[in-house]
């Protein structure tokens, strides 16, 4: 088989491509997994029983005694995505 007249495999121009392409996407996913920087859930009496948007809204709304930022907010039903309630939250032991 070592006559058969097949040159072995060189990689070119695209591969480098490729390689290159694969690497920054790595990278970039590497450094989008970075720590959380939204703050959690305070574990006091005024959020032991917030377990949903709507508990939320009574306070953090646009009336609210404290609304949420828009500037950094998403819109929806999506508070306990990025704001995680503490391990030992008592919301949690109801």
């Amino acid at each position: 088989m070592a006559g058969d007249g097949r040159a072995g495999w060189k990689p070119g121009k695209k591969d480098a491509i490729f390689v290159a392409v694969v690497i920054a996407v790595i990278v970039a996913l590497s450094l989008g997994t970075g720590k959380r920087t939204t703050r959690p859930v305070p574990n006091d009496d005024a959020h032991i029983h917030a377990t949903k948007r709507a508990d939320c809204m009574r306070c953090h709304g646009a009336g609210g005694v404290k609304p949420r930022p828009k500037a950094h907010h998403a819109p929806g039903d999506q508070c306990f995505l990025c704001h995680r309630q503490p391990r030992d939250w008592a919301g949690a032991r109801r």
